[in-house]
């Protein structure tokens, strides 16, 4: 069970869910691709050349490593995006970081103070942004690569109002 659905108090119902972007996993797809690739080239190379001259099995052990070093990288890419969580519920904005550690954030919707989103150019082509969360006397907790943040700040801002908004996921 996620950690959101465990968490909730007496009467809060999520109405939207958030996800990081996709663009989180680029860069673990490029090197962790690259590595892999560089790997599985070396390991070919090293089998072909061991079957023909009796090579050394040390460059097969280097691109099994490589190999095994790749897909490390791309699996802990989406290890990050999926033990992401972030809701907006009747009463809180909750939003759960990390899968060996946790950082998690919950504001009470009568405690936010302001919901700023930020956008570059690819961000706003792509659909994806940083948000940041001001709570009272608090300090601001900023949330990158979010996807959707603009409708993520619309159902904050709905359910601040106390308007009831369909039960979406991003």
């Amino acid at each position: 069970m996620s950690y959101i659905p465990k968490t909730l108090i007496a009467g809060e119902t999520v109405f939207y869910r958030a996800r990081l972007h996709w663009i989180v996993l680029l860069w673990h797809a490029l090197a962790g691709g690259t590595l892999a690739g560089a790997g599985l080239a070396l390991l070919i190379r090293a089998i072909a050349v061991s079957r023909e001259s009796g090579g050394s099995p040390a460059a097969m052990i280097t691109g099994a490593l490589l190999a095994l070093a790749g897909g490390a990288v791309i699996l802990a890419g989406i290890l990050r995006r999926n033990a992401t969580e972030i809701a907006v519920t009747n009463k809180r904005v909750l939003i759960k970081t990390g899968f060996f550690s946790r950082k998690t954030i919950e504001i009470f919707l009568s405690k936010i103070e302001s919901v700023v989103v930020d956008e570059t150019f690819l961000g706003k082509s792509l659909g994806f942004g940083t948000v940041t969360v001001r709570g009272t006397g608090g300090t601001p907790e900023r949330f990158d690569r979010i996807g959707s943040p603009l409708e993520f700040r619309r159902q904050v801002q709905a359910q601040i109002e106390g308007g009831v908004t369909q039960v979406r996921s991003a």
